[in-house]
């Protein structure tokens, strides 16, 4: 799935927010890895400034397609 720009709720722009956030879940895999927990992922969320849950949802709910898709293109 393409990243969403703006969250469907409040139309808060997103789509920074969610590459920042996969950048440090990815570090956390790679460092250390393992998933991040979720208190983990809430700290990213937090240190993002991503306070709304419509927003957090936005950005938790995403599935990166893109690569599964690109074979049959």
């Amino acid at each position: 799935m393409i990243i969403p720009v703006r969250c469907f709720s409040c139309g808060r722009v997103v789509a920074s927010d969610y590459m920042r956030f996969t950048a440090k879940v990815e570090e956390i895999r790679k460092s250390q890895s393992r998933e991040p927990s979720s208190e983990e992922v809430s700290k990213i969320l937090d240190d993002l400034n991503v306070t709304r849950y419509c927003c957090r949802r936005m950005i938790l709910s995403n599935a990166d397609l893109l690569p599964e898709i690109m074979p049959f293109d």
